[in-house]
């Protein structure tokens, strides 16, 4: 009778302590740990980044911090950080968080447009993933890298076609770089090819004749006009004289910077550069800017008819006049000119 007594105590003792230890492991493991309000949060895990990094983010977001500790410490966490994007979700438990930032690293929507230079973008980038600035900057401009995939510093800003694209957020600057020329290849299809080739252009004029073309207008409806005239002037072998690429001309200059040219004058025409098309005929070294793919469709589909010039419309504005005799479009330039004067516009 004695040694069952004991028996039961011992027993009913080892109850009490399971119990107290399913209560431990079901508060430590199950039960939600999370103190915001929104549905879901976000953290940000960097390349190499370590434990004391990841508390710090969850700190704000737990009820509980030392609970999540230790089952991160008894579930090997600790020591398996995985860089990336993470969600928590509102209402999850340790375990849930724990499984969460372990392995399911979210993709993020990255996008770009209307960059003017590789600076910019990768400035633009560096907003969105962790790779930053100077280190996009370095990869983009890599001459080997620019050799091998037939660019130039002049020309690559145009391997990055202007869209939205999914990323994890923890990409390098090289595997941003090399997603992009695998974009590029995509973009670049058969049918894109074909209309380049019957044009007598390459990939990098067609990019680089866009960039003008959309700095011209931004109204898609008429840019496959405005690409016929140049197109029209490339085949007599006239100059291309675009006003925007004496804008960028002067931009290059120090004395230009920091200034907004809003009216094209002679004295811009007198810049020799190389992106002068008034000075120099034919195509620019490359891009002035980084061009919609509506203007690259325009350029590769371009209008077909007999203007070779076109002048800003003072009567609708972001539109254009066109013409094809010198004599309507000096006629139509002189009425934009008046607009601008009367606006008390003179540089």
């Amino acid at each position: 009778m004695y040694i069952k007594k004991i028996l039961l105590a011992v027993l009913l003792i080892g109850l009490v302590f399971a119990g107290l230890f399913a209560n431990y492991v079901y508060g430590v493991m199950l039960v939600n740990n999370t103190s915001f309000n929104n549905e879901q949060a976000y953290i940000y895990i960097a390349t190499n980044g370590t434990y004391t990094d990841v508390r710090e983010q969850l700190k704000p977001l737990l009820k509980d911090i030392e609970k999540f500790d230790a089952l991160a410490k008894q579930k090997k966490y600790i020591t398996n950080i995985k860089a990336g994007r993470y969600i928590i979700k509102k209402g999850m438990s340790n375990n849930d968080i724990i499984n969460s930032i372990r392995s399911k690293n979210i993709p993020l929507k990255l996008a770009f447009n209307n960059q003017p230079n590789l600076t910019a973008l990768a400035g633009r980038i560096s907003m969105q993933i962790e790779a930053d600035s100077l280190k996009l900057v370095e990869a983009m401009n890599d001459e080997a890298f620019l050799a091998r995939n037939s660019f130039t510093k002049a020309t690559a800003l145009g391997m990055y076609v202007p869209n939205s694209y999914e990323f994890f957020w923890n990409t390098s600057s090289i595997e941003f770089r090399e997603r992009m020329l695998k974009e590029y290849s995509r973009f670049w299809n058969d049918s894109r090819k074909a209309k380049a080739k019957a044009l007598g252009l390459t990939e990098n004029e067609v990019i680089t004749l866009a960039s003008i073309v959309h700095e011209e207008s931004k109204q898609a409806v008429e840019q496959p006009r405005i690409a016929g005239v140049y197109l029209n002037r490339l085949r007599i072998g006239m100059p291309l004289q675009a006003d925007p690429t004496l804008k960028f001309s002067a931009y290059q200059l120090p004395e230009y910077q920091n200034v907004i040219i809003k009216r094209v004058l002679n004295v811009h025409k007198e810049i020799d550069s190389p992106y002068n098309t008034y000075m120099y005929a034919g195509l620019p070294p490359g891009l002035i800017t980084m061009p919609d793919i509506t203007a690259i469709d325009a350029v590769l589909n371009p209008e077909t008819h007999s203007y070779f010039y076109f002048a800003a419309d003072a009567s609708k504005l972001g539109y254009h006049k066109f013409a094809k005799t010198l004599s309507q479009h000096n006629a139509n330039a002189r009425e934009y000119q008046r607009y601008l004067s009367a606006q008390g516009i003179n540089k």
